[in-house]
């Protein structure tokens, strides 16, 4: 999926960042998350955005525990559960795909996630998940 066009990429993450709020909001087991009717449409369907966004939000689901302590580690003087539920849910999206999709570049990533807090967030989030999101790079870099 990496030859995927940048703005079906970007639609990718708009929709796994629903599903993954669906998750955590609705407590909903995973696969509910991605029945028909469920989904809330931002843009025409799309198969690829799609597949890819499945991938995105199982992908973070499966490593959540090594992305929520990665996130614990770099988000100096703020508890994970007290973080605001989308600032949390971008980040660990965008640990996601720092660590699993090394074809997409860190600075693409970072980039992405910025524009999803702005979208959805508030413009404190911007900083903050720039700081956080640069910090996890250099980790994971080194690592």
């Amino acid at each position: 999926m990496s030859d995927l066009d940048p703005q079906t990429r970007h639609r990718a993450r708009e929709m796994a960042l629903q599903w993954l709020y669906q998750w955590e909001i609705g407590a909903l087991d995973l696969d509910d998350v991605f029945e028909p009717g469920r989904q809330v449409e931002l843009h025409a369907p799309d198969a690829d955005r799609d597949a890819l966004a499945e991938a995105f939000v199982r992908g973070t689901a499966r490593e959540i525990g090594r992305i929520d302590q990665l996130i614990t580690d770099h988000a100096n003087n703020w508890r994970l559960e007290r973080l605001p539920v989308i600032d949390r849910l971008v980040l660990r999206l965008a640990i996601h795909e720092l660590m699993s999709h090394p074809e997409t570049p860190p600075a693409v990533v970072i980039d992405e996630a910025l524009e999803l807090a702005r979208a959805f967030s508030s413009d404190q989030a911007v900083p903050f998940v720039n700081g956080v999101l640069d910090a996890v790079r250099r980790t994971l870099q080194e690592e």
